[in-house]
């Protein structure tokens, strides 16, 4: 199945190019917003999916692109991202130690959304293109034969940073949890629709130019580890948001005007757009090409108020 919120966040579930609104079938869980409704939803989805389907089957029809996609997940509990996660197409001679990090829930935008870069002295801000797994009850001490079990889902995330901010060894807070920093969507897809998540090709486009391409098969930490291991850390609930991490290599600057499309196989395509009221430039190349170069480092920042004096 495949959930999404819409318009005022009534929620609907998506059949082909049709969106059905499903919101007064899910009236009787308790919620004061739709972060705790999906959230609720997502803990008993088990007694609420026949329900759904028979509302859905009920309700009229509405063509996708008739309504404004929303957050599919406003405001989860948790949103932790694995850090180094990805073989990187094999330059890695094994993997990263086990690593993550939390990013604010209040950093959550959606479908058609605008990430919005903030006045800081950032050498680069980047997008990297991830899939996230979504959790379906909650997970404390999981083992990992048997984490699976506890995945509700999947949705396209992208990890927003800004880099370079001083001082240095003292950033990934205030790199990773700005306001806009966490589009995803454009809804979610029901884990029984993911059949083999190990073997998803994720890609991202700027504007309309490839410059992420890879499959989830080169993650280092498979999903079931990353459950376990930070279900070992602090407990995960439902609706809680794992992104698995990225393939460094394609990653290149975001800035103003950027639109941005992430699909990752079966996740259909989430789009958001890019504005920097500072109107700072890169250079358009990725990290691969400044590797081929022999460059040392990110794209250097071309023009704006925090570009190097010449």
């Amino acid at each position: 199945m495949k959930l999404l919120f819409f318009d005022d966040f009534k929620l609907g579930v998506l059949k082909g190019d049709a969106v059905f609104d499903v919101s007064h079938a899910v009236r009787g869980i308790p919620h004061s917003g739709p972060h705790d409704l999906i959230g609720g939803l997502i803990e008993r989805f088990d007694e609420h999916k026949e329900r759904l389907e028979g509302a859905a089957a009920r309700a009229e029809k509405v063509p996708l692109a008739k309504v404004r996609i929303r957050p599919p997940l406003p405001k989860p509990c948790n949103i932790v991202c694995m850090a180094v996660n990805y073989m990187e197409d094999g330059t890695r001679a094994e993997p990263a130690p086990i690593n993550a990090f939390h990013k604010s829930p209040l950093s959550v935008i959606g479908n058609g959304d605008t990430m919005v870069l903030p006045d800081v002295p950032a050498t680069i801000f980047e997008g990297e293109a991830e899939m996230a797994v979504i959790i379906g009850k909650r997970a404390s001490n999981v083992r990992a034969s048997e984490a699976m079990d506890y995945v509700f889902g999947y949705t396209n995330f992208i990890d927003g940073s800004a880099r370079g901010l001083l001082p240095a060894g003292n950033t990934f807070y205030q790199m990773k949890s700005r306001a806009t920093f966490a589009p995803m969507g454009p809804y979610l897809v029901t884990a029984d629709e993911v059949p083999d998540p190990d073997h998803l090709q994720i890609r991202l486009w700027v504007n309309a130019v490839l410059k992420q391409n890879f499959n989830t098969s080169d993650m280092a930490h498979k999903i079931p580890r990353c459950i376990e291991w930070v279900s070992s850390i602090h407990p995960l609930e439902p609706g809680d948001v794992l992104a698995t991490g990225t393939n460094h290599r394609g990653l290149s600057a975001f800035q103003d005007g950027d639109q941005i499309e992430l699909e990752t196989d079966g996740l259909a395509r989430l789009r958001f757009q890019v504005r920097d009221d500072l109107k700072r430039t890169w250079a358009r190349e990725t990290r691969l090409d400044r590797q081929e170069k022999k460059l040392e480092g990110t794209t250097p920042q071309l023009t704006g108020k925090y570009a190097p004096r010449q």
